[in-house]
């Protein structure tokens, strides 16, 4: 079961205005980001068959708390699931090239949504893409895999 957090994770958002998440907007930034992205992922089949819960709202909570917390903001990912773990997490799915390909599409949408300053933005897709490059973990052709 999760545990709610005891206090309001977004009550004081000037708490975060030195972090990275503070400096494009804090929760309502991501929050966007995150709902347009999973907006792309219900829209494709590849990726949204790769969620097993019907309804994506929980998937959708649990990236935005990761993100959120990942630059600078409410530290909710770890109180309530611990430590990311993202590569031991993305192991049941099979990540192809292509799988990343769609995932890195859907998440521009997400991040031109909120229309960053260059250098932010530069600086998350900078992140972005190492990240979904990390979880790749099969060959798109299967005659490829090991």
């Amino acid at each position: 079961m999760i545990s709610e957090p005891a206090t309001d994770p977004y009550a004081d958002e000037s708490a975060y205005a030195d972090t990275f998440y503070g400096q494009i907007g804090g929760h309502a930034t991501f929050e966007t980001i995150i709902h347009v992205f999973y907006e792309g992922i219900a829209a494709d089949p590849l990726l949204r068959a790769m969620y097993h819960e019907e309804d994506l709202a929980p998937a959708e909570r649990r990236m935005l708390m990761f993100m959120e917390q990942y630059w600078g903001g409410p530290r909710t990912y770890l109180e309530e699931r611990g430590h990311p773990r993202l590569r031991m997490r993305h192991v049941p799915f099979q990540v192809t090239p292509e799988a990343r390909d769609r995932w890195l599409a859907a998440m521009r949408k997400g991040v031109d949504a909120v229309e960053l300053s260059p250098m932010h933005e530069a600086t998350l897709w900078d992140y972005l893409e190492r990240a979904a490059a990390s979880l790749v973990n099969s060959a798109s052709d299967p005659s490829q895999r090991a």
